[in-house]
């Protein structure tokens, strides 16, 4: 297996959000590629031009010619809007395996819970939100986002990072039934062939666990499920990750490369079943 690991961070985040799991897979030998969406590189309060009129598919488009690039498929890990784009992108054929971390789900699915619809409520207060550039509440992001956080200037510093994002990607993903030209939320789950771990995390207030749920059912030709009951949506950075990212690791190894054992006695059953058959 190559170890080779394609992080892709979620709505109003930036690479920076992946620090932690950069640094914890990095020392275990992983190559970590973690590239920052389209418009994701200005500071916080100053979006960049054109940002509002950005599509899904122009992240996946940009992220799919990053993956084209590397040496082999690698595991490809999104958080919130980043595990859409991972399913997008597996999709594409372009993951050895995928983990969605607390995932908007796509088009089929929808955003089906007011948690989910509380931090969006504000950005579509003002005509032409669908193509204007979009940041949270503090108080929106530390009931939704942050709440778990025992430490809150530790959470007030998380906030302070977050940075606008996409009015039009923002309509695809909570009115995909609208975007019946785009389709850019739109995953057939037949198209997706490799491993996938759904995780969920029981005090998520923004998108709650139902939904991992749901998107694991989707895809339950290949997907598995787990759920933290204690983590929120920060599942990358909020005490307790390390749980989340040691979970994931042994998941990859036993999904993509299982141990040579299990080969083995897969080996010793082949042999036993053709050597009755030429009894």
């Amino acid at each position: 297996m190559s170890r080779l690991l394609f992080l892709i961070h979620g709505m109003w985040a930036t690479p920076h959000t992946w620090r932690h799991w950069r640094g914890y897979f990095e020392q275990r030998g992983w190559h970590v590629v973690a590239p920052p969406l389209r418009h994701h590189e200005n500071a916080p309060l100053e979006p960049a031009h054109g940002l509002g009129t950005t599509s899904l598919l122009d992240y996946a488009a940009d992220l799919e010619a990053r993956l084209r690039h590397l040496p082999s498929p690698p595991v490809i890990v999104g958080h919130g809007m980043g595990g859409l784009l991972a399913q997008i992108l597996a999709a594409r054929g372009l993951a050895s395996a995928s983990v969605l971390l607390c995932p908007t789900p796509p088009a089929a699915l929808g955003l089906r819970r007011p948690s989910a619809w509380r931090p969006l409520i504000r950005s579509q207060m003002r005509w032409g939100w669908w193509r204007s550039p979009h940041r949270p509440a503090f108080a929106t992001a530390m009931h939704g986002f942050f709440n778990t956080y025992s430490d809150k200037l530790e959470a007030g510093r998380e906030f302070a990072r977050l940075v606008h994002d996409s009015g039009r990607a923002l309509f695809e993903i909570a009115y995909p039934f609208l975007d019946k030209a785009g389709r850019a939320a739109h995953v057939d789950p037949g198209d997706i062939t490799t491993p996938m771990l759904v995780i969920g995390a029981g005090r998520d207030r923004f998108l709650p666990p139902v939904i991992a749920r749901v998107v694991a059912r989707r895809y339950a030709h290949v997907a598995v499920h787990h759920e933290f009951p204690n983590q929120g949506h920060w599942v990358i950075g909020q005490p307790g990750w390390t749980d989340v990212a040691g979970m994931v690791e042994d998941w990859i190894g036993r999904a993509v490369n299982p141990p040579d054992i299990e080969l083995s006695d897969l080996e010793r059953r082949r042999a036993w079943r053709a050597s009755m058959l030429r009894r």
